[in-house]
């Protein structure tokens, strides 16, 4: 199938006029100077009527670009119509999957070139290790990781430390140390790298020794530190190293003070977090979204509820944690109706729930003794946005049918498509059956029968984990 070639018009670059001849270099600046995919499709007709779909250099332009302007399709269309595409053009291609949420298709891509007879580089593999990360694709990673050992590219320091990194995402500590371990060079990343990894699976007293070794210490890697000592429950460990960082004249960045403004969390110190409130506002940080949450979350656990509507009221950018965070807040504090009248209003702004905000609008009508609304917005939850209830919402509803005295109706509500089970059973009706009236009891009979269900963990910095931290890493590369 071949793209077809579209006639310009005056909204487009100019692309020469009749007659004249369209060579590589000119076909170049005008793909450098499209701003939308329609100019594209038209400079990459004149690219095709003069013939120059030879030409690789301008074939990976269109490959970025199309990729850019998501429309992967189009350049998978274009990549197809290749005779001998060479490594550098497979290259393109293998990474534009990944970065456009396709890795599985850029693992595959991977494979055909192999049994094309087309031979990697160097470049290749941090590309396809890249694509087994974002699919969590260790086992194929491990045969990537011998093939270029087997071709003669395992001593590029690129390849080593993206290896290492896929090891460590996927849980096989040991294998990201071994490789740390026969390094014979290592830069910054390498360090980094390590120590965030042996730090987020609590193997802090080994990352603290190599932190204590590392040669040139940058922001990223006191960061990796300070987080491991956050995530494991040392907060004043975050601190004290803290105060070492800023001794060395070492400049934190956003992650450094939402692992801190964590550390706070942990140890419920107001003071300690409004000082680092103070601090982020005087050295001009800006307060969005994964900074801001990690503010509102704190100011809530340490008793300080206005001034987390404060950060929300002042944030002008908020993603799902945000509004979940505050949310849950306000039920926690008491203020249901407020919890429910920001749930109407995240709505309004088009910000679509997900499970963990229904569990704080449900925990807020449990808390004003509201079933009636307890059954309007568990159906909002189930019927109009298809969420599968967890074990949360469950526990909520019951407790809301136990405290109004109506139990005997609870299977009734199990027999609704909403509360039915893929398993042979009806948990409500169970419940029925069991006469339970320990609410406690009632979550461990929830737990024990709805065991194959992804239950919430009730976190509210969900989307400020460990994520971030490993994204501002990979940014050294």
């Amino acid at each position: 199938m071949k793209v077809a070639c579209c006639t310009p018009d005056i909204n487009v670059p100019y692309v020469g006029t009749p007659g004249t001849r369209f060579c590589s270099q000119e076909a170049l600046v005008f793909l450098q100077r499209c701003s939308n995919f329609k100019q594209l499709k038209q400079v990459h007709g004149r690219i095709i009527r003069f013939g120059l779909t030879y030409d690789q250099l301008l074939i990976r332009k269109l490959l970025q670009l199309s990729s850019s302007y998501g429309k992967t399709n189009y350049a998978t269309l274009v990549f197809d119509q290749l005779n001998a595409p060479d490594s550098f053009t497979w290259n393109v291609m293998i990474r534009a999957y990944t970065i456009s949420g396709s890795p599985e298709k850029a693992l595959l891509l991977f494979k055909a070139m192999l049994c094309h007879g087309f031979a990697p580089d160097k470049f290749t593999y941090p590309f396809v290790i890249n694509a087994c990360n974002a699919s969590s694709a260790l086992d194929f990673g491990r045969v990537t990781h011998a093939l270029a050992f087997k071709m003669g590219f395992w001593g590029d320091l690129y390849v080593q430390n993206t290896m290492m990194n896929l090891y460590f995402k996927c849980e096989d500590v040991d294998g990201g140390r071994k490789v740390f371990d026969k390094m014979r060079v290592r830069n910054v990343f390498s360090w980094t790298t390590v120590i965030a990894g042996l730090a987020a699976y609590g193997q802090l007293d080994a990352a603290r020794k190599l932190f204590e070794q590392m040669p040139s210490k940058n922001v990223v890697s006191w960061t990796a530190m300070i987080d491991g000592y956050v995530k494991h429950k040392q907060p004043t460990e975050a601190f004290n190293l803290f105060e070492r960082m800023h001794a060395d004249n070492v400049k934190p960045n956003e992650y450094t003070v939402v692992s801190l403004v964590k550390a706070c969390t942990e140890m419920g110190s107001l003071k300690l977090g409004r000082w680092i409130h103070d601090f982020v506002l005087k050295n001009g940080f800006e307060v969005d979204p994964f900074l801001g949450t990690a503010l509102i979350d704190m100011y809530s656990k340490c008793g300080n509820l206005d001034h987390a509507r404060t950060v929300f009221g002042m944030m002008q950018v908020r993603n799902l944690a945000t509004w979940n965070t505050m949310i849950t807040s306000l039920g926690v504090h008491g203020f249901r109706n407020e919890a429910i009248s920001l749930f109407e209003e995240m709505e309004k702004a088009n910000v679509v729930p997900d499970a963990i905000t229904f569990v704080g609008v449900l925990s807020a009508c449990v808390h004003m003794n509201d079933l009636e609304q307890g059954q309007k917005y568990f159906n909002i939850m189930t019927d109009c946005y298809g969420i599968t209830p967890i074990l949360e919402h469950y526990t909520c509803m019951v407790e809301l049918y136990t405290r109004a005295n109506k139990v005997d109706e609870i299977h009734t509500f199990g027999n609704t498509r909403a509360l039915s089970m893929e398993a042979n059973h009806n948990v409500a009706e169970l419940l029925q059956e069991s006469k339970l009236t320990s609410i406690d009891d009632i979550k461990n009979f929830i737990q024990k029968h709805c065991g194959d269900f992804v239950l919430s963990e009730l976190v509210l910095d969900h989307s400020s984990t460990s994520t971030p931290l490993q994204l501002q890493i990979s940014s050294e590369m």
